[in-house]
């Protein structure tokens, strides 16, 4: 992962751009540099390029959002920043939501500009871009890639502007390569955070341009809907970068915001991915031990937490969502040979947790979704599926239940593929 620190400022502030990025690249646009020297002038600026772009390794395939959360998190332990300001442009929103609900200890604030909730147009969520408003982007960037492709909508105010159409033609060449570019732009369409967007309880500020051509005023609005007292800002303008025109009143407002008080937050409600657990025909026998074994093993491995067991029966929490589906593969995988099916379900969910203790509706949700599974499966909710969008695994829709607590029928899958080796 390649990352670059600038400016000295009290408050630490990562930015994560949206889809693609080339660090040193990014100082030559004389309005990108001068955002940048803002932002400098009042934090420790970290900025990264993203696995696969960039100055970081490229041809590692699709990462999943969580291993991009996983990433900045990495960079963040390798600058010494315990507690930062996440700063989210476009793409680069829907990890730093995943990152402020999984990890609230090390977040101060949230910003989010040009953001969004779910990547594809829905019936609940219809500002978003259909498919074949999707697919039409692809077929642009395909075609124009060596040119500033897409920049009459990434940047409409700039596109007569020769100094830095050349420079956004050579930046994106040199961020990815035509195939990852396009590759990792329909990944971008892929996500959905909605579900966890009530579980972020930092200090948030949502920003938007009203003339946005690619997320639209009513997207960020949703955003600041769902968040807790979270403050919504409409901006004047056509552009999508942050380097666009207005881009000082833009770093006005993230300035006064970062800059203000940030009350501190305590971890009391978490996002952690439940894990329940069946072992269909355990009995106490001469074996019991050696099956507790080998489900310590495979929780201790794939860094969860057990929450509490019963006889033939197992609940537990991971911070990493594509964690969870591996230790219950894991666990079913080891236990096979011994003529014993395991039955599994996942769901990710806010609790609240005291000492060691863990409560609330995600573990009573994954708890009756387990009901809905045949030995041999492991279900997993919609909001888990979507993610872990790019982990390579496979699923099944099955149906829909419903559960207290719960706004509407949840749908549920079965883990049906596995990443090839």
């Amino acid at each position: 992962m390649a990352y670059q620190i600038t400016g000295d400022g009290p408050v630490d502030l990562v930015y994560v751009p949206g889809w693609v990025s080339n660090l040193d690249l990014a100082w030559g646009s004389p309005r990108f540099a001068h955002v940048l020297k803002r932002l400098g002038s009042f934090s420790r600026l970290i900025r990264i390029d993203k696995r696969g772009t960039g100055l970081s390794d490229r041809n590692v395939g699709l990462p999943t959002l969580e291993q991009r959360m996983e990433d900045v998190r990495a960079v963040l332990d390798a600058v010494g920043s315990n507690r930062t300001v996440l700063f989210g442009s476009s793409e680069g929103g829907p990890m730093c939501i995943l990152f402020a609900a999984t990890y609230p200890e090390r977040t101060a604030a949230m910003v989010l500009t040009g953001a969004y909730a779910r990547g594809t147009w829905s019936k609940d969520y219809p500002w978003a871009r259909t498919v074949d408003e999707v697919q039409q982007d692809i077929d642009t960037v395909e075609r124009q890639w060596g040119e500033p492709a897409d920049m009459r909508n990434a940047a409409p105010s700039l596109i007569d502007n020769m100094v830095e159409r050349e420079w956004f033609a050579a930046y994106l060449r040199n961020s990815a390569s035509p195939a990852d570019a396009v590759a990792l732009w329909r990944w971008g369409t892929e996500i959905d955070v909605r579900d966890i967007l009530p579980a972020i309880h930092v200090p948030t500020l949502v920003l938007q341009r009203t003339g946005d051509r690619w997320v639209r005023p009513e997207e960020g609005r949703y955003l600041a809907a769902h968040i807790e007292d979270a403050r919504y800002v409409e901006l004047a303008g056509r552009d999508h970068v942050i380097w666009g025109e207005g881009c000082d009143g833009l770093i006005d407002v993230i300035r006064d915001f970062v800059t203000g008080a940030l009350p501190a937050v305590r971890a009391e409600r978490v996002l952690i991915s439940v894990l329940a657990l069946a072992i269909d025909g355990a009995a106490d026998d001469a074996k019991a031990s050696e099956r507790a074994d080998i489900i310590r093993d495979e929780l201790l491995l794939g860094g969860g937490t057990e929450i509490r067991r019963s006889r033939g029966r197992l609940l537990a929490a991971f911070q990493r969502p594509t964690r969870s589906i591996e230790c219950a593969m894991a666990i079913a995988n080891r236990l096979k040979p011994c003529g014993l099916e395991v039955r599994a379900a996942i769901h990710i969910g806010e609790c609240e947790t005291r000492g060691g203790d863990f409560s609330g509706i995600a573990i009573e949700v994954t708890s009756r979704l387990l009901d809905h599974g045949r030995p041999g499966q492991i279900m997993a909710s919609r909001t888990m599926r979507d993610l872990v969008v790019g982990s390579g695994l496979t699923f099944e829709e099955q149906g829909e239940m419903k559960a207290s607590g719960l706004p509407g029928a949840l749908q549920y899958f079965a883990v049906t593929g596995v990443p090839g080796p």
